[in-house]
């Protein structure tokens, strides 16, 4: 597995055909909700599996001096399989190589231990997003 930046059309539209799969068509969000306005300022990347098909992506982008990781998805095919992992420990090295201290994220509350391991934590009360219960998570890159 490798995740890139994507820079092309050709990427971004792959990275939005793997979000509309998630989010839009298995959890029901509203494409509205989905594709918001910080899509132009973000960073988005894309996750391809070893035989080269786009499987997973993710989103960062600065919010009040933090990095924030959003939007991290992989295709029922592909899960299971690390690619989650993969995205996020990229995310992460990048944020760290542009120099933030700490990075967070909303996470929907089933996904909550999966961001434990890569060591988040919890530092909210739950919330809804989309009509999808969600914590905030922070993790420092000290």
């Amino acid at each position: 597995m490798k995740v890139i930046i994507a820079e092309n059309e050709e990427q971004l539209n792959q990275v939005m055909n793997i979000r509309k799969t998630v989010f839009v068509e298995e959890q029901n969000v509203p494409p509205e909700l989905e594709i918001d306005e910080y899509e132009n300022t973000s960073t988005h990347f894309l996750c391809y599996s070893d035989d080269q098909k786009p499987i997973g992506a993710g989103r960062f982008r600065e919010v009040d001096g933090v990095g924030k990781i959003e939007r991290i998805c992989v295709l029922p095919e592909a899960r299971k399989m690390g690619a989650g992992k993969v995205i996020m420990e990229t995310i992460i090295e990048y944020a760290k190589k542009q120099g933030y201290k700490k990075v967070k994220l909303n996470a929907q509350t089933h996904a909550i231990p999966f961001y434990e391991k890569l060591g988040f934590t919890v530092v909210s009360e739950e919330f809804l997003d989309a009509g999808i219960p969600h914590r905030t998570m922070e993790k420092p890159l000290t």
